[in-house]
């Protein structure tokens, strides 16, 4: 089923290795915090059943990820990047203008961006997007138009909700898990807003006045480790984390789900898309890499192979949702066969 594509990029990455006191022997993996579990796993599931080295596997962000993948193509450059949201047009101008011009896009499987309390809150917590929006955003609506954000509480936005105050622990701008965190919950939940609709908001004005988190403490940037969001929940009953479903799944012994819009984060309604924040993941990988960094192109395939992406497969076992049959079958063919995305518009 492997097929390599020995590019013009692929022939200068060789002559790049050809000239090194030492040819670089593992694979090396930047990107997205919440698909690194998943590499990881794969990674160590290559490994032992082939004996190669296991690939270096680093968590930068989806953001930073794309930085350091699109920085060019040889042995100094990254081969794969995750990422918890489709590669941006600026990033791939970014990789064509560095040489990066062939690369394969590969949908893993979805993930629900999870919002979880400590086990030890004896609370039942169930948010609607637009409160999710009036509780983080920076500004929000007042009686005369957008103010910086009043509340402190969440019973400041409505008294059926906890007497507590806002704290919520979550993922900085480099990450693809706050991107998507923004487009999905915050733009969603602004689009809710009575006033928001009564001003006829477009989505240009919604991604312009309803993108940024506040900055005065209630909203805490913990950085690209989310199982320090873990820890901070574990020890603050009355916080709140925004992770990956893998991150709740894993840790559901002493984490438990805020339901959104009524509906409780699982395989099943990830799937579906009832849960109202769900959304794909992925991997990019360098065709020019394939066929000449050493067992590329084996791992792309363990990556593809159906131990790993099946249901039943040990990335279930992680937390990751499958794919539908036919579109996972169609996604191991491109991506083993090393196809080409599409330009990003």
């Amino acid at each position: 089923m492997s097929r390599t594509k020995l590019t013009a990029s692929a022939i200068a990455i060789l002559a790049v290795s050809a000239t090194a006191a030492a040819a670089r022997d593992e694979i090396r993996i930047v990107g997205s915090s919440t698909v690194f579990p998943y590499t990881q796993a794969v990674s160590e599931q290559f490994a032992n059943n082939t004996g190669a080295p296991s690939p270096i596997v680093e968590s930068t962000g989806t953001g930073g990820g794309m930085k350091i993948f699109c920085a060019g193509i040889g042995e100094d450059h990254p081969d794969l990047t995750g990422a918890s949201r489709a590669m941006k047009a600026s990033e791939y101008e970014l990789c064509q203008s560095n040489g990066v011009t062939d690369i394969t896009e590969a949908m893993i499987g979805y993930d629900g961006l999870s919002i979880a309390v400590s086990r030890d809150s004896d609370l039942e917590w169930d948010l609607t997007l637009e409160q999710v929006y009036l509780a983080l955003a920076a500004q929000v609506p007042g009686p005369d138009g957008l103010v910086d954000n009043p509340y402190q509480k969440w019973s400041d936005i409505d008294p059926s909700l906890p007497d507590l105050d806002i704290l919520a622990y979550g993922p900085p701008p480099t990450s693809g898990t706050r991107d998507a965190f923004v487009e999905l919950a915050m733009h969603a939940g602004c689009k809710a807003n009575e006033w928001v609709k009564a001003q006829g908001a477009d989505k240009k004005w919604v991604k312009e006045n309803c993108s940024r988190m506040r900055q005065d403490g209630p909203f805490v940037e913990a950085g690209e480790n989310d199982n320090l969001i873990v820890q901070r929940l574990q020890a603050d009953a009355h916080a709140v984390g925004i992770f990956g479903y893998s991150f709740l799944y894993e840790n559901a012994d002493t984490l438990k789900p805020v339901l959104i819009n009524g509906v409780e984060p699982s395989a099943e309604t990830i799937g579906d898309f009832s849960y109202p924040i769900s959304r794909p993941l992925y991997f990019y990988v360098k065709n020019a890499h394939r066929g000449v960094i050493p067992n590329l192109q084996e791992f792309v395939e363990e990556y593809m192979s159906e131990d790993a992406m099946a249901p039943g497969g040990y990335l279930e076992e992680r937390g990751m949702v499958t794919l539908p049959d036919d579109v996972r079958s169609k996604t191991q063919d491109a991506v083993i066969g090393g196809d080409n995305m599409e330009p990003k518009a």
